[in-house]
């Protein structure tokens, strides 16, 4: 499948080179012009961020070395003062590295030593560069650590040596970096966690490579352009036009997250939610919810259990979307009940928290089903879904994204500042994140029912989890301006999604 224009291409190290090699074999630009505008651009970031004082490059044997000694040459003819530090003896430097080398004017390059960063207003690391992965090897391990001692303000080349820009994920020591100068595209490394917690500001610089190529990135950026997609309502619309969606869940201590997940739905722009509930928790859900309908089902001890699940189905029949999963609880009986439901449901579904949990190490089981289906896990739950500790999760968050698409035959919304959607076809779209407000209890469920009411519209799956995350975190950073950061609480955010949503022009 193509990529959709509203996701910004992240080329790994490979798609990377494929369009560089084209640039240089196919179009003709010579490499020694691509390093000029990369190191010409580097300079210019570092004049942007440096504060005064002196200035150490730290160049790799590589052509991240060689974007450093241009920066440096281009920082020395601006009139900063420029310290360079080389990481591998001259003899070791080859082509467009070895000739930029060369060109430095004023004191040569020295040989790397800790004693030579102190002191320095700024550092430039341009040690390793896209193509690196795994653990660093000294001498690079041990400049990386000295960058990290200092307090220098620190300048990335590419990407922070250490962080893998294919992926994100760091084995060893890593630059933590104030700024990223990157070239021709960002990397997905430097959006995916935890790289993207080591990138600083992440500056693009345009370095004359043109749009197409040989290269369709697996991975991008979201886009504002995601939600100009996002069915609106019309003259003609009715309630049940816009989008009807099924909120299943709920259980004693756990009422708050259906309400939570069908108001989000409602704010979204969906005509008609009905949440189906336990009958003796239902006068709570009633009084909590005006705009949403109830639906009381069997439960027992406020827990639903199989006997509910006729009437879930269908109630199914009459709605675009379900919900599943939001205050479910953990009791054996109703873990059979989300099962089934999950399995035999027709239409879209959202399979959230207690929902996901039912089917922790049975990810396979999710396969089975017919209609698209979505899950939004975060790490721990991500890892139970796949066996694996959390840890393991957080640290491959890319590779553990795609492996649960693919063996789901879902759309995986792992969560997270960088919330990374995945198909099961391999593509990956990246949340920019930013919005800190929503780290409180709640805003999960809201997701998901934004992530419901879009599906509800008829949106193809990937885009509206895509457009899901975006309006959310979008949602978070309005609440947070208006109240504060450290006051938003859920519903906070349900109430400023309207305007979150793209605006609509009233004839």
């Amino acid at each position: 499948m193509s990529r959709p224009d509203w996701l910004e291409p992240l080329p790994d190290a490979s798609e990377q080179r494929a369009l560089d090699e084209w640039a240089i074999n196919e179009l003709g630009i010579p490499g020694l012009d691509l390093m000029e505008r990369s190191g010409t651009g580097l300079a210019r970031l570092v004049e942007e961020v440096a504060p005064p004082g002196r200035i150490v490059v730290i160049c790799g044997k590589g052509n991240n070395g060689g974007d450093g000694f241009v920066a440096a040459r281009v920082l020395r003819e601006r009139g900063r003062d420029v310290a360079v530090l080389v990481l591998a003896p001259p003899e070791e430097l080859q082509g467009d590295a070895r000739t930029n080398y060369d060109r430095l004017p004023g004191a040569p390059p020295q040989r790397f030593s800790a004693k030579d960063l102190e002191p320095a207003a700024a550092i430039v690391d341009a040690i390793l560069g896209t193509g690196f992965s795994g653990k660093p090897r000294d001498p690079a391990a041990s400049a990386i650590e000295a960058i990290n001692a200092t307090s220098a303000t620190v300048i990335a080349c590419d990407v922070p040596s250490g962080v893998d820009g294919s992926t994100g994920e760091i084995d060893g020591a890593a630059v933590k970096a104030d700024a990223t100068a990157t070239f021709h595209a960002a990397k997905p490394g430097l959006w995916i966690a935890p790289g993207k917690a080591h990138a600083g500001e992440v500056r693009v610089i345009d370095i004359g490579i043109p749009a197409g190529g040989p290269a369709d990135p697996k991975v991008g950026l979201i886009g504002n352009r995601v939600t100009d997609g996002v069915p609106r309502r019309g003259r003609e619309s009715t309630k049940f036009a816009v989008g009807s969606v099924l909120v299943c869940g709920g259980s004693t201590g756990l009422t708050g997250a259906p309400c939570l997940a069908s108001e989000a739905a409602m704010r979204t722009g969906a005509g008609y939610v009905t949440a189906c509930v336990p009958a003796s928790l239902n006068p709570v859900f009633e009084s909590q919810l005006l705009e949403v309908m109830t639906a009381p089902l069997p439960d027992l001890e406020g827990a639903l259990i199989p006997a509910a699940l006729d009437e879930v189905l269908q109630r199914t029949g009459r709605v675009q979307a379900l919900i599943l999963g939001p205050g479910l609880g953990r009791r054996p009986e109703t873990i059979e009940f989300t099962k089934a439901c999950a399995h035999s449901a027709g239409v879209p579904l959202l399979l959230d928290a207690d929902g996901l949990n039912a089917h922790a190490g049975e990810l396979d089981a999710i396969a089975r089903r017919e209609a698209p289906t979505v899950i939004t896990p975060h790490a721990g739950e991500l890892g139970r879904l796949l066996g694996e500790p959390s840890d393991s999760v957080q640290a491959h968050r890319l590779d553990s994204a795609r492996r649960a698409a693919k063996t789901a035959r879902a759309i995986v919304v792992l969560k997270g500042d960088d919330t990374l959607v995945a198909d099961a076809d391999g593509r990956v779209a990246v949340s920019r994140g930013g919005a800190s407000a929503l780290a409180t209890a709640g805003t999960g469920d809201v997701l998901s029912g934004v992530i419901g009411a879009l599906l509800a519209k008829r949106m193809d799956p990937f885009h509206a989890a895509c457009a899901g995350v975006f309006v959310h975190a979008a949602a978070g950073r309005l609440a947070a301006q208006e109240i504060g950061l450290e006051g938003v609480i859920a519903s906070d955010v349900i109430e400023v999604l309207p305007r979150a949503l793209p605006p609509v022009s009233i004839a």
